[in-house]
């Protein structure tokens, strides 16, 4: 198939940008979107242009370093897809693809296609770890857990940090992100000693970069993972709990 790409280009972070528009031909509909990009790039390398900058690592929808808006849609028109899985037979011959960046006020451009995640970074790092002393390994029997309970912590697990959910919601809220982040957790037995604290901890530095979230729900539909904003109203039940306990205490 034979597509006509808009491409946003931003030479750096202070860089005005703007959109280029590239041809791409002779496209499998069995390749993927980034083996796409790949194409367009071995071009402008061949013609001695400046190649399309994004960015990629397992591509394997694991790492969530791919993410794009995608004719407007983070990750592109596939539910529960990422852009790495994304393969172009979703496209049609002919169509005009339009490749943004995310669009979110926490995600500044970097350059072109490549965006500073290191907010989520930042949130992780404030609270996302438990430092109880465990010693050995332990039979797994040994600390018994709800299956209901095992079941979402491995669901809220499964977020792999792309930013989908940010750049899908008006807001450029992070709720998804750091409730998904939080309940992995705080679902656990071995969590529950500092559950509170990191509550606190996580959401105070959430608040610093992104917006509120006003249950628009466009976060649940983007995500890759499918992870529910069931995981925000825990957060936000936690959050009032850990105030309130801070409060008595002071």
């Amino acid at each position: 198939m034979n597509l006509t790409l808009r491409v946003w280009r931003q030479a750096g972070p202070s860089e005005p940008g703007r959109f280029e528009t590239y041809e791409a031909t002779d496209v499998s509909e069995d390749s993927s979107f980034l083996e796409m990009l790949d194409l367009v790039n071995d071009g402008l390398i061949r013609r001695g242009e400046e190649p399309i900058e994004f960015m990629h690592d397992c591509r394997e929808g694991i790492c969530g370093t791919c993410g794009m808006m995608i004719d407007g849609q983070a990750h592109g028109p596939q539910a529960r897809t990422t852009t790495c899985q994304l393969h172009m037979r979703s496209f049609s011959d002919g169509d005009e693809i339009v490749i943004e960046p995310w669009r979110a006020a926490g995600f500044p451009v970097l350059k072109d296609l490549v965006v500073d995640r290191s907010a989520f970074d930042r949130i992780v790092e404030s609270g996302g770890y438990i430092s109880v002393e465990t010693g050995s390994a332990q039979d797994a029997n040994l600390t018994p857990i709800p299956k209901d309970d095992a079941d979402r912590a491995m669901d809220a697990a499964a977020c792999i940090g792309c930013g989908a959910c940010v750049a899908a919601c008006p807001n450029g809220a992070a709720q998804l992100f750091t409730s998904a982040k939080l309940a992995h957790l705080n679902l656990l037995p071995q969590g529950q000693p500092e559950r509170s604290r990191r509550t606190l901890a996580m959401v105070g530095v959430m608040e610093e970069t992104f917006g509120s979230c006003t249950n628009y729900g466009e976060c649940e539909a983007a995500c890759p993972k499918g992870i529910s904003i069931d995981f925000i109203a825990m957060m936000n039940r936690d959050h009032r709990r850990a105030l309130m306990t801070e409060r008595r205490g002071a």
